[in-house]
């Protein structure tokens, strides 16, 4: 099954994700963000979530890195914007 990326100009998608974050979650609350991206955009991406304290694991040929990252949101909004200014990273996989 192949990867899809974000559907960042989709607002319908977003709308049922906010529903679903809104139906799971209690605002505020920690939120837990995991990303794969390949090596050279690594910098980019811990520069979007610059202030943050995340977790960065090479992949076992060491081409892709994976972060983690738990920020404190107040609402699923935050969770979306979060998703929004990341999805500029080329090659970014949310997970």
């Amino acid at each position: 099954m192949p990867i899809q990326p974000l559907p960042l100009s989709d607002p319908n998608w977003w709308d049922h994700f906010k529903q679903l974050l809104d139906e799971n979650n209690e605002w505020p609350a920690p939120y837990l963000f995991k990303f794969i991206v390949p090596k050279a955009g690594i910098e980019e991406l811990k520069s979007v979530l610059e202030g943050h304290d995340i977790d960065i694991k090479a992949s076992t040929k060491g081409n892709y890195l994976s972060l983690t990252t738990r920020i404190r949101v107040e609402s699923s909004e935050d969770v979306v914007a979060v998703y929004r200014s990341v999805g500029v990273v080329e090659g970014l996989i949310a997970l």
